[in-house]
This record gives C-alpha cells, structure tokens and sequence, in this order.
C-alpha cells in the first residue's frame, strides 16, 4: 500500500546520518502515474483502481490530486515509468527503431486498445506538419485514435488513404478515417473510390488504368509519413468479419504461416507476403512504397497479435512503433531480448 510521509527518524539509517535509498519514493511515483492513467485515459473508476493497486479508494484520490498538483496531467499524461522506458529502449534495440513508444495498461487482460490510441493520437499530434502527405490505413486502433489528436491547422497538409472502401456502410472505415485524419488537420483527403477487394485482376486493371486512380497511386510514391495497423489472421479483424475473407481462404492463409495482414496483404512472421490469390485482388498500395516513406508509425497491440507484429515490423521497417506493455514484453520475450 501507498504511505504517506515516514516520519523523519524513519527515514534514516541506523546511525541517523544517511537517508535511505528512496525506492520507497520510485514506487510512490510509479502507482501516482499508474493511477493517473487508469483514471484519466482508461477511465475507470477511483474503486477499480484502488482494487487493481491494492490500494484503498482514498489513496487513490491523494494520487489523483498530487498528480495534477504536479503538472503530470494535462492533455496526456508526461511522466514516464522506468520500466516502461526499459521496454522502449529495448524494442529499439532489438527492432532498429527510431522511437518505440509503449502504453502502460492496468492489468495484462486489459484492452490494449483505448492506451495504445491515446499514445498515438498524442504522437500524431506532435510529429505532422504543414506540407505533409501522409498515407494511411485503417481499423479499430487508428480509428480510436482521433479523439486524442490536438485539432490544428496545417497549411497544404494531405492525407491519402492507402486502401479502397468498405462495402456496408460503418463507423470503421478507411474512407472515414482518411477523412476525419484529414480534417483533423485542416488538410485534404484523398480517397481511393473503389472495393478494398474486387471480383478480377480484369477489374482491379481497369480501375486503375481507366478510372483515374492511377493519379492517386502516384501520390503514394512521394509519402512523407505512413500510419498503419494491422490485424491478426487468427483472430476476427475486419478483413474477416467484412466478409472480405472466407473461411476457407483464411484456414489456407493460416496454413501458409500467415499471422496477420496490413492493408488485407497477407505475411509471415518472418515478414514476407504470404503467396495467395488475395494479393492480386486487393485495391491497395503496395508495400515496397509505403517502405519508401521517411516516417512509418505502426501502432499495433494485443495477444492475438504478437507474432503479427514481429512479422510487420521485418516487413514494413517502422520508423517508429507504438504498442502497450504486455505486447511489448510478449514481442521482446518471443525475440529473445531482455526488458
């Protein structure tokens, strides 16, 4: 349990000349965070937090209070936690990264989902500039992210999205993404109006080559930044449920050591396209141009997406990536590096 002030006797060694080593002081600091998290970002209740620390609710409340009296809340909360940064330091290591940035999470079976967005919204505020062209992808994670952007505007700012629409009308869309990302910034939206996945390779030519949206496709080759999310081929993503993806199909990506996709391609955990007919029926950009960017975010989490995310980050070589600790320490742990 978190203590208050030890009287000063307490605080010092036998001899009473020396304070003690303030690991006491480190923990303090480290629920202080931890609370401020849970409550601001998760948004659980002061009873659910003291439950999860061991804490009593009142505690809870001295911690809240201390944390915004020390400036740790404001629009995101600042203070790092040392083994969050040792997580960090050690995914950039291991995976070449300019900046791994690694959301706490209140326990390991919490949805990584609301902090991994929290963390990349912050991001995405920060990092976009005027004059940017920015391609994008889409699903639950990136599409949760827009509540935490800081609205601004950016002068000549673009936004593409990096994959045709979705047939039945949803909230998760790429289209709205793109759309809202765009407007987030005061910038411009460009869409790629066709099926994420069409019937032919006739079709997908003709689209391309008739339909105008080989303009759209150059713009992708000049990307200043791309942010992706990939999802797992075990689990029930989006390329799943839309119906995009039989089962049949999807057992035979299984059994060709598919464990995800970006942008409905299909890899490896070694980070290699899956070989599968899908592939020639996507309405995407390619990944040897989204590697072609200067800034690649990849923000990504969960157990179903472990090995997913290994395999993305050999395939798609983000400069930057963004995930929540268990994913972190899972990714770390299956890679062999230490935390």
């Amino acid at each position: 349990m978190v203590k208050g002030p030890s009287p000063s006797g307490a605080r010092k060694k036998a001899n009473g000349d020396e304070p003690a080593a303030p690991a006491n002081d480190r923990r303090a600091d480290r629920l202080r965070v931890r609370a401020a998290w849970m409550y601001f970002i998760e948004q659980m209740t002061q009873n659910q937090i003291a439950d999860v620390l061991g804490v009593g609710r009142i505690t809870v409340v001295r911690m809240l209070a201390e944390a915004r009296a020390r400036n740790e809340v404001k629009i995101a909360i600042e203070s790092e936690l040392s083994e969050i940064v040792r997580l960090e330091r050690s995914l950039e290591a291991t995976f070449g990264l300019q900046q791994a940035i690694v959301a706490p999470l209140s326990n390991a079976q919490a949805d990584p989902i609301p902090v991994i967005s929290a963390r990349t919204g912050a991001f995405l505020s920060e990092v976009m500039r005027p004059g940017m062209r920015v391609g994008v992808g889409w699903g639950r994670t990136l599409f949760s992210t827009l509540s935490f952007i800081n609205p601004k505007t950016l002068p000549d700012f673009k936004v593409i999205s990096l994959l045709g629409g979705v047939g039945v009308a949803r909230q998760i869309n790429p289209a709205e993404f793109a759309w809202r990302f765009a407007q987030a910034f005061q910038g411009e939206g460009y869409l790629i109006p066709a099926p994420a996945v069409v019937d032919s390779v006739e079709t997908k030519i003709a689209l391309i080559e008739r339909c105008g949206l080989q303009d759209i496709f150059r713009m992708t080759d000049e990307l200043d930044a791309v942010l992706l999310s990939i999802g797992g081929i075990r689990s029930a993503t989006t390329f799943y449920r839309g119906g995009y993806l039989k089962e049949s199909q999807r057992e035979e990506l299984v059994a060709r050591g598919a464990v995800g996709d970006v942008l409905f391609h299909p890899f490896n955990v070694d980070g290699e396209i899956v070989d599968h007919p899908i592939n020639n029926l996507v309405m995407s950009v390619d990944v040897d141009r989204l590697r072609k960017a200067p800034m690649r975010i990849l923000t990504s989490g969960g157990p179903e997406k472990v090995e997913a995310l290994i395999g993305a980050l050999k395939l798609l070589t983000p400069t930057v990536l963004i995930t929540d600790e268990e994913s972190a320490r899972r990714i770390i742990a299956l890679r062999g590096g230490k935390a």
